[in-house]
């Protein structure tokens, strides 16, 4: 039998979807002890700082399985730093459909997209019931002249999610389907790790649709990957669950392409 994630990462119960809209409620969790911390925000703050920085995230907003935390061409106001649940990033081509730009976990920002033009650039939807902290970026832009280490953290979260960027790049334009599939589900469970799950155990939040969208590859190619992954025993798939049995052999597809 497959070994599912934690407790802590699935959602408690919410009101049914179909009627459900996203609310605001205080948030309990204060930045100086909420366990994302080291994640979502920068670390080295002293607690009178991090007593300021609470003044910031004193909202936290519920968001609904298939809900927007936000649309492109919505005005840019906050940040968004996800405490619980998944999301992802889309655009829609010229065609019509949603191309899919980034899945976004526990601890991790959403709206940087907004920065530059003072409106959003793309759709973030929940993929899971979810909950994010919202971050007043005008009084973000204040605390970050005050404090040197809050205006290097944030830097370095613009700077990380550069990197992201380049690494999609590398895939969609060098590697092929397996070694897309590959890079893919080991940067997940790099970042799982991170956040305290397995490193092997997994259950997918986003269908198989989504990360053809995300990888540039048809749907069938897809499936037909997860079938070859689980065939060579690189891994044990039960629809969105997964156990990676084989990460070097992963890691040697990965390497392989960059040879």
């Amino acid at each position: 039998m497959l070994t599912t994630l934690p407790r802590a990462m699935n959602m408690p119960s919410t009101p049914d979807v179909s009627t459900a809209a996203p609310t605001m409620e205080p948030l309990k969790v204060a930045c100086a002890s909420c366990n994302l911390r080291e994640l979502c925000l920068p670390v080295g703050l002293s607690a009178a700082d991090l007593g300021q920085l609470d003044g910031l995230v004193d909202k936290r907003r519920s968001v609904p399985r298939g809900e927007h935390l936000f649309r492109n061409g919505q005005r840019f106001e906050a940040l968004y730093a996800v405490r619980t649940g998944f999301f992802k990033t889309c655009v829609g081509s010229e065609d019509g459909r949603d191309q899919v730009t980034g899945f976004q976990m526990a601890g991790e920002l959403l709206g940087l997209d907004g920065i530059s033009s003072d409106q959003h650039h793309c759709d973030a939807v929940a993929l899971e019931d979810s909950s994010v902290c919202v971050i007043s970026y005008n009084q973000l832009e204040g605390l970050s002249r005050e404090f040197s280490s809050l205006q290097h953290g944030f830097h370095k979260i613009m700077s990380r999610e550069i990197v992201r960027d380049h690494g999609v790049m590398l895939l969609l334009g060098n590697m092929r389907a397996e070694e897309r599939l590959a890079a893919f589900l080991l940067n997940l469970t790099k970042r799982l790790q991170a956040r305290g799950f397995s490193a092997s155990s997994l259950v997918l939040r986003m269908t198989r649709e989504e990360i053809g969208s995300y990888l540039g590859l048809k749907l069938e190619t897809v499936s037909r990957t997860f079938s070859k992954f689980q065939e060579d025993g690189l891994m044990e798939v039960k629809q969105r669950q997964l156990r990676i049995l084989d990460q070097a052999g992963l890691e040697a597809l990965v390497n392989n392409s960059r040879c």
